[in-house]
């Protein structure tokens, strides 16, 4: 039977999702018994997510070997992002913390996407169990909703695949079968995470914050329980931070080859070696700046240099210095390396480093043809060759990312703000870093934006998250086409 789309496939998988959304609420339920603190608003949450849930999935049945087409895929992705973000709201709104709806959707998508940006003025007057589930937000929505329903979700066969790599170009599979993928992964996160927790602990900080900025670090978030962000703590603390930023922003495919000894797979990943060396230069670059023109002691200028540096790259967005009262050519330099992005297939949002390393290889095509106008001259990323179609793809995407931060610094200047303040906060939505320039810096917040302002910044964060194009082609004719 010919149908636009399997509405009772995707009305069944949102259901599941919900429960996804409801254990996460329970926890965090029991984080406020342990606080002594209200746990109605978790309840409450729960309970609506729940009901939604069980009546999504008792009411809708599907045939298990049905498998979910690319229509479907684009649509529940997009869907999934929103949805959770909804509910994600729900414990603000409910507990009086963000009672307005535009600000604690904004702090919700925020956290789900990984952006890290706040509406928040004062962070630690909130209750423990609302910092929590804010910081839950960025760690359910690091792995991706994706990639954990996939693991309970074994029935989608190479559909599920689909899904998958719509967060991430040039994601390699681990294994055939893409419910062993999901697993892999899910095991490295979770490693990672209780990793950076015991080295917090070591460091002094307590098990509560230890598993808040772990949560933000692995999922390259940056919510923090603090209001100085990482920038009250020690040196120690601030290294085990970037330490495990710089881990997440890497292609988790590394890690597991790191676990299996595949050293060979690692030495052929380009990207890898493109990753590092961008922070590496970029972070001595910052270092000798304000080595040489701020005197700071040279290793407080090492760290503050890197962990700026490493965190906007990743797009995790913790801080621990002010970059703004920095001399002007470091906060530019920071500026554009807000479009840079981490690894694909890591949890860092932004265009992402294969994009950026195939632009040159790109460039370097042209200039070879144009010296030797007869030669072929392949493009190959990682020792494969990158077809045409899949370079104009890329191209295509990095042309959309600029037209689309263009036109959100446009909407926002129509807002009042600054050109500064505009940009800047464009680009941190839709790379998901969290602090950007002018007046929502590393030491301010984006409390003081219109609604419409936050809106826009909303729709910013769920488009860089999903891709662009994952968004996009909803709104477009042939998709709502038989």
């Amino acid at each position: 039977m010919n149908r636009i789309l399997n509405w009772r496939l995707i009305i069944s998988l949102t259901g599941r999702i919900s429960f996804i959304v409801t254990t996460a609420l329970l926890i965090s339920a029991g984080v406020a018994l342990v606080y002594t603190e209200s746990i109605y608003p978790f309840l409450f949450s729960s309970l609506i997510s729940g009901a939604i849930g069980f009546t999504s999935f008792t009411t809708t049945k599907w045939n298990q070997d049905e498998l979910i087409q690319r229509k479907e895929s684009f649509f529940l992705v997009t869907l999934s992002w929103i949805y959770i973000s909804l509910i994600g709201s729900l414990p603000f709104i409910f507990s009086g913390t963000i009672p307005s709806f535009i600000n604690a959707f904004f702090e919700s998508v925020s956290g789900f996407t990984t952006t890290g940006s706040s509406i928040l003025t004062d962070i630690e007057a909130l209750p423990k169990s609302i910092l929590f589930w804010r910081s839950l937000t960025h760690w359910i929505g690091g792995i991706g909703i994706i990639v954990l329903f996939i693991i309970i979700m074994p029935t989608l066969h190479e559909g599920g695949y689909q899904m998958f790599t719509l967060e991430s170009s040039f994601q390699d599979k681990i294994q055939p079968k893409i419910k062993s993928v999901g697993q892999r992964l899910a095991i490295i996160y979770i490693t990672l995470t209780l990793l950076e927790i015991v080295f917090l602990l070591a460091g002094g900080m307590n098990l509560f914050e230890s598993v808040c900025h772990a949560f933000g670090t692995i999922a390259t978030g940056g919510f923090s329980p603090k209001n100085s962000s990482i920038g009250g703590y020690s040196a120690y603390i601030q290294y085990v931070v970037m330490a495990f930023m710089l881990l997440s922003g890497t292609n988790f495919i590394i890690h597991y080859y790191i676990i299996k000894r595949q050293i060979s797979k690692i030495k052929q990943n380009e990207e890898v070696r493109f990753y590092y060396s961008a922070v590496f230069f970029i972070g001595i670059t910052l270092t000798l700046v304000l080595f040489f023109r701020e005197g700071k002691p040279f290793e407080t200028a090492f760290r503050d240099s890197f962990f700026q540096v490493i965190s906007i790259i990743t797009c995790t967005g913790y801080a621990t210095a002010d970059y703004l009262i920095w001399p002007s050519f470091a906060w530019i330099l920071i500026f554009f390396v807000m479009f840079f992005g981490g690894s694909t297939g890591s949890t860092a949002g932004g265009i992402k480093m294969a994009r950026h390393l195939l632009v040159y290889k790109n460039l370097k095509r042209v200039y070879r043809e144009t010296a030797h106008p007869k030669a072929v001259v392949p493009l190959k990323l990682n020792g494969n060759v990158i077809t045409e179609s899949v370079n104009r793809s890329v191209l295509s995407f990095i042309s959309a990312y600029l037209l689309i931060f263009l036109l959100g610094s446009i909407l926002l200047l129509f807002t009042g703000l600054d050109g500064e303040t505009a940009a800047s906060a464009a680009a941190t939505a839709m790379a998901g870093i969290g602090p950007g320039i002018g007046t929502v810096g590393p030491a301010a917040n984006f409390a003081h934006l219109t609604y419409f302002a936050k809106f826009t910044l909303t729709v910013l964060m769920i488009l860089g998250r999903l891709e662009i194009f994952t968004v996009l082609t909803l709104f477009t004719r042939n998709f709502w086409r038989q």
